[in-house]
This record gives structure tokens, sequence and C-alpha cells, in this order.
């Protein structure tokens, strides 16, 4: 999902009033470091530092699917490669455990609990060949 982008409605509201300002002169000077010049000025670099924020967010957006793609390729890989390595080697040999796997014989076999209820049944019911009358 892309990251939101800012927008500054002080940016417009400020350039909306250098327009206006600029219609009462060019050369606006109220004193003490208010001019128009200077206004318009400080206008651009918050237009400039804006446009580089939603730019960059634009890059790691790039860059994030980047990274979310070559995870996917490696993670396939590494897969392969230790499936590799049981087939080449064997899955009950050490160079399949040294590359990360579990041996074969060692791995415990657990029976699901569905499993578990039909053969603790099947040894509580009798055979047919073990009925007797009674």
């Amino acid at each position: 999902m892309p990251r939101q982008k800012l927008n500054s409605s002080t940016l417009s509201k400020a350039q909306q009033r250098a327009v206006s300002l600029g219609a009462i002169d060019q050369n606006l000077d109220l004193g003490r470091d208010l001019t128009l010049q200077g206004y318009t000025a400080a206008i651009a670099t918050h237009k400039t530092n804006l446009d580089n924020y939603n730019r960059t967010l634009s890059e790691i957006d790039q860059l994030a699917l980047a990274v979310q793609d070559s995870e996917k390729v490696l993670k396939d890989l590494t897969e392969r490669m230790l499936l590799a390595v049981g087939a080449f080697y064997g899955k009950d040999s050490e160079e399949y455990v040294m590359a990360g796997g579990a041996r074969k014989s060692a791995v415990a076999h657990t029976m699901s609990k569905a499993r578990i209820g039909v053969a603790k049944k099947k040894k509580a019911s009798p055979a047919i060949g073990q009925l007797t009358a009674g």
C-alpha cells in the first residue's frame, strides 16, 4: 500500500496571499525583514521540501516492493537449496542437517486428534471375527 503523500493547505494559502501582496506592490517591504521577495522565497523553499518529501515517499514505496519481491525469490531459493541437498545427499545425511534440515529418522511423526480418536475406537471395539455368542 503506497504511503500517503502530503498536501499543504498552508502552502496554498501562502501562494494566494503572495499573489494578493504582489498586487499591492511587487517590491513590498513592510520592514523588519518582511518583504515580498523573502515571503516568496520561503514559499519556494517549503514547496521544494514538500515535493522532495513526496518524491522520496514514492521511491521508498518502490524500494519496499523490490524488497518484497527479492524476499519471495530468496525464500523460494532457500527452500529449493535445502530440498536439493536432501535429494543429493539424502534426508538422513549429515550434510542435510548441516544445511538446516532435520533428519528424516529424527522427525517425530504425530497423529492428528481425529486419527487418534479413530485409533482408540478401533482398539475399543472387537473385530468382527472375535465376536462371541453369549
